[in-house]
């Protein structure tokens, strides 16, 4: 990429797949970024740039480019893949570009404490943010990755569950166990199910998954 092309992506600013870092002096934010990117659809992260589209540059950017590597490697499970060029400014300042693409290996996570390794938490990319997976989302990054069909028993909670989709936009799994009249389990166990079968659509939010409809194609 150069200069050129790279003042032209950053015209387009953030989004689902496109994210900006000025430093790196918090690497945990720009990790966190790339593994939302593997678990959603890859995206490209660029170091050196601001929230305002201000291409600053990074002075140092061997030492940068070395401390990202260095915190990929360590705290992200499983193995991401990656790669990493620079863009060279006209003040002999750099970019880093970090292309993330959607990964085979779905849900990445990151191990704040490689010693306490069930402490992980996987992040998915929403709209300009990466937002912490939930339950739910996190099975249903493990079901794609399955490659079987999906089947479920259409019954009396999952008409129960189209019945209130039919009157309201959207439903979330406490609601849905609350109107079944079953567990959080059970129901959360459905509409990741019914997700993985293309009948519903789920929603990540940091404060509360929702589900709808899935449009007719």
């Amino acid at each position: 990429m150069d200069y050129q092309a790279l003042k032209n992506l950053v015209k387009r600013g953030e989004g689902s797949q496109l994210e900006f870092k000025l430093k790196t002096n918090h690497p945990e934010k720009i990790i966190r970024g790339i593994v939302a990117f593997a678990n959603t659809r890859g995206g490209i992260m660029l170091i050196g740039v601001a929230d305002d589209k201000r291409i600053a540059g990074l002075k140092y950017a061997d030492e940068d480019e070395y401390l990202l590597v260095r915190a990929i490697s360590k705290f992200c499970f499983p193995r991401i893949s990656y790669n990493i060029e620079r863009v060279q400014l006209p003040d002999e300042r750099e970019v880093l570009v970090i292309r993330v693409p959607l990964s085979l290996s779905k849900p990445h996570y990151i191990i704040p404490d490689p010693a306490n390794p069930d402490d992980k938490k996987a992040y998915v990319r929403v709209a300009d943010m990466s937002v912490q997976a939930s339950r739910e989302v996190r099975e249903i990054l493990k079901g794609e990755q399955a490659e079987r069909s999906i089947r479920f028993t259409y019954g009396d909670k999952e008409q129960k569950l189209m019945h209130h989709l039919g009157e309201h936009n959207s439903i979330t799994v406490d609601l849905f166990a609350s109107i079944a009249g079953v567990s959080r389990r059970i129901a959360s166990r459905t509409l990741v199910l019914l997700v993985l079968a293309h009948v519903l659509d789920i929603h990540p939010s940091e404060a509360m998954d929702h589900y709808t409809t899935r449009p007719i194609s």
